[in-house]
């Protein structure tokens, strides 16, 4: 991102810091068109940019033309990928969440990712009802809801170096 357009987006009051869109659709035999799209954006780690990111990627994935259902599973995923790099992964600190969405025939991948303090434990963190939240506001459900309304979750992490959540979805089954 260029200096000016990120001096303006600051003063305007901008939270998101990049969208990039990107279509790649190829013609493939007897007329049929395979989807491959993506998306990139970059937030900052508030909580308050939590429904932008969800909001961002049900518009996005929209033109898979899914059901009520399968925007809310997704929409609900990401929210729950958000809040913890907000609270876990930056400690409601500043830092950047990174987020990538694709679109591949009938099925949407989205990987959310930080740069925060890591996982030292990835099983025992995706665990019903652990959280590393001392403070007991935390139900430490987030990886399951992930886990509930996704096809696949995967989580990579290294302790310092950030988390990145990977998660893919059929749509129109």
């Amino acid at each position: 991102m260029d200096k000016e357009r990120e001096e303006n987006s600051v003063k305007a009051g901008q939270t998101m810091q990049e969208i990039q869109l990107n279509m790649d659709i190829k013609e493939q035999g007897a007329g049929k068109m395979p989807r491959k799209e993506w998306m990139k954006m970059q937030i900052e780690s508030r909580s308050e940019n939590e429904e932008f990111a969800r909001v961002t990627v049900a518009v996005f994935m929209s033109r898979m033309d899914p059901t009520l259902e399968e925007i809310n599973d997704v929409k609900t995923a990401v929210s729950e990928a958000v809040t913890n790099c907000v609270i876990h992964g930056y400690g409601n600190g500043e830092g950047i969440i990174y987020i990538e969405a694709g679109i591949e025939e009938d099925e949407l991948s989205v990987w959310i990712r930080d740069e925060g303090k890591g996982i030292e434990d990835i099983r025992i963190a995706m665990e019903p009802m652990y959280t590393s939240d001392t403070s007991g506001e935390r139900s430490g459900m987030g990886f399951s809801f992930m886990e509930a309304f996704m096809d696949q979750v995967e989580v990579e992490s290294e302790p310092g170096r950030g988390t990145m959540v990977k998660m893919k979805k059929k749509i129109g089954r």
